[in-house]
């Protein structure tokens, strides 16, 4: 099955995260299809903290693609033209 979930990156007490289309049974930071955004929850004041190509979202969500529950609630939080 795909899913549309948050592979991990970043250093030691300072995570970043892309979000990723990847093969469920891929391991959480391994090989993915394709990154369709990012999520930085330590990004400064005044930098960009989640980014997310919504016309790829529309596009894996049609194929069949599911939401994991954290990257559903940053899609839900990212704003009201995302599915």
């Amino acid at each position: 099955m795909v899913v549309i979930r948050l592979a991990r990156g970043g250093a030691k007490k300072r995570p970043f995260f892309n979000l990723v289309v990847a093969d469920s049974r891929r391991a959480r930071d391994g090989r993915f299809i394709e990154r369709i955004g990012f999520y930085d929850p330590k990004a400064p004041e005044g930098r960009e903290t989640l980014r997310i190509n919504k016309e790829r979202l529309a596009y894996w969500q049609g194929k069949g693609a599911l939401l994991s529950d954290t990257a559903a609630r940053l899609v839900r939080q990212s704003g009201p033209d995302a599915s």
